[in-house]
């Protein structure tokens, strides 16, 4: 059946759902906690996730490359999920991540933010200003992950295959909607390209995570694109030292059996950076 992700504005009461859904579908819900639970094996700690988790880097300083990586390693593990078929990526940006597999259901919960401070502010016992200061800070940190990782509106409906306003629908009937929707036939016939592609994804994604790693390059402005175990590099690097030192990283990757290098060098000086 399709993989599902889903993204949610605070306050709508998407966890909830979420977790009946996988229960309806005997799937495994991938969250903040089955993160935690696996981290070690990526080597990342509670201290790590808990510091980077859905939240933008920056990409000018050493701190914020390790950032970077540690997000990539992130995705590294969301994608291993994915890999097992029959799983919910909820939040982290999945329905950016999978981009263009087509045996993916993409779901979007939102709802008025009054509504939301309502039920927030209800659920955990709190002031409702208090809510809404969490609230507004949550939906800004998580739109802003999204536009600048993967360079998309969180609030585009495109995006999305179902949107789900929570104040509505009963949360039974968005559990059905959902559930028979992962069950669609196009869904499944799509699945067998779909995980061929996932495998370039999960390739490309090692690559990048290697790179960020490294101390050997100083930025990294290109593409990284694989098919078929071939890696296929686009862009620009500042040196012939850091051009080089980017294939013999991407050649060390487990499964890269051929690197295509179309870097072109770039001059830069230092004294230009602010």
């Amino acid at each position: 059946m399709a993989i599902i992700t889903i993204s949610r504005e605070m306050g709508t009461g998407a966890y909830k759902i979420a977790q009946d859904v996988a229960k309806k579908l005997r799937y495994t819900l991938v969250d903040g906690v089955k993160l935690a639970d696996h981290a070690h094996k990526y080597g990342l700690s509670p201290e790590i996730l808990e510091r980077v988790d859905e939240k933008p880097p920056v990409y000018m300083t050493a701190e914020d490359r390790r950032q970077a990586a540690h997000l990539a390693t992130i995705e590294l593990a969301l994608l291993d999920f994915a890999r097992k078929g029959n799983v919910i990526l909820y939040g982290r940006g999945g329905q950016d991540l999978l981009i263009g597999m087509s045996n993916v259901l993409r779901i979007r919960f939102n709802a008025p933010f009054e509504e939301r401070v309502e039920k927030f502010a209800e659920r955990e016992w709190m002031d409702p200003e208090l809510a809404r200061h969490l609230i507004r800070k949550c939906d800004h940190q998580r739109g802003g992950f999204i536009h600048f990782y993967f360079n998309r509106d969180w609030k585009d409906p495109l995006g999305y295959d179902l949107v789900f306003n929570t104040s509505q629908l009963s949360a039974g009937s968005i559990v059905d909607c959902i559930v028979a929707a992962a069950k669609d036939p196009q869904l499944k016939e799509a699945e067998a390209s779909s995980m061929a592609l996932l495998e370039d994804i999960i390739l490309s994604k090692r690559v990048e995570t290697e790179l960020l790693k490294s101390d050997r390059l100083d930025y990294l402005h290109f593409r990284i694109t694989s098919s078929n175990s071939e890696v296929t590099l686009s862009g620009h690097v500042h040196s012939e030292e850091e051009r080089n030192a980017a294939v013999d990283i991407i050649t060390r990757v487990k499964d890269v059996k051929k690197v295509q290098d179309h870097l072109q060098v770039v001059g830069f000086s230092s004294s230009h950076r602010e």
